[in-house]
């Protein structure tokens, strides 16, 4: 199954709104938003799960706090959680204000980020 359309519009539509300018790209079977060349944040769909997830690189600092938060929780692709990343829960983000949220975070941390090597 694919994304989640919608919420790639939802999305599409806060960077809009806040001007900046992303670079979208379909990977690890989903959309990933780049901000300055950086992964920002994506859409992923987990078969296990059966359900669309969001992806947002929010940095190790704000982790801890923002796994407090209703549907976070660490991102694990191999058993093996990413430093530095989180995934949402649909009840995470299904209010605007929730989403919006989660998108800010992922920009905060943007210029902090290491862009990964060109091949």
């Amino acid at each position: 199954m694919a994304y989640n359309e919608f919420l790639a519009d939802r999305i599409r539509q806060i960077f809009r709104e806040q001007k900046v300018n992303v670079c979208e790209k379909k990977m690890m079977g989903g959309l990933c938003f780049m901000v300055d060349d950086k992964m920002c944040c994506g859409i992923h769909f987990s078969k296990k799960k059966e359900m669309d997830l969001l992806m947002a690189r929010i940095g190790v600092d704000a982790t801890e706090e923002a796994m407090k938060k209703e549907g976070c929780q660490p991102m694990d692709f191999t058993g093996r959680p990413m430093k530095g990343f989180v995934f949402i829960t649909p009840d995470g983000f299904d209010l605007d204000k929730d989403l919006e949220y989660w998108v800010e975070l992922c920009l905060d941390f943007n210029p902090l980020a290491k862009s990964s090597k060109k091949r």
